[in-house]
């Protein structure tokens, strides 16, 4: 069955930058399992855990903002997207180009597409 595991270049937003410190994409990996939960993306940052979320919370909050809890997603302009993950020890604010997780997106759907018609087959 199809896993779909996608990197993506992104920025991780603090207001802790050092003199001379330059703003540096760092990879993010973003996660789809359809035989875990069909409704679930996982992303991961470096030396950090792993956030699971709702799938339709990513989709959600590339056109405005959506989120409650301990994830939240907005467009930042008309090429970007933010990501805020809330955990026990403090928060993540990581900036994506939008197609970046559009193409994620896509590619989850076509995953779950592709495990129904697996699962259907006699």
């Amino acid at each position: 069955m199809p896993v779909v595991e996608q990197y993506a270049r992104a920025h991780i937003l603090t207001d802790d930058i050092q003199d001379g410190q330059e703003d540096v994409a760092v990879p993010v990996v973003l996660r789809y399992d359809p035989l875990v939960d069909p409704r679930e993306v996982r992303l991961g940052l470096p030396g950090a855990r792993e956030w699971a979320f709702s799938r339709s919370l990513l989709e959600q909050g590339l056109r405005a903002p959506a989120g409650t809890g301990d994830v939240r997603v907005w467009p930042c302009g008309r090429v970007q997207a933010v990501v805020e993950l809330h955990s026990a020890h403090g928060a993540s604010v990581v900036q994506f180009e939008s197609r970046a997780l559009i193409r994620f997106l896509r590619r989850t759907y076509r995953a779950e597409a592709a495990t129904a018609a697996a699962v259907a087959r006699p």
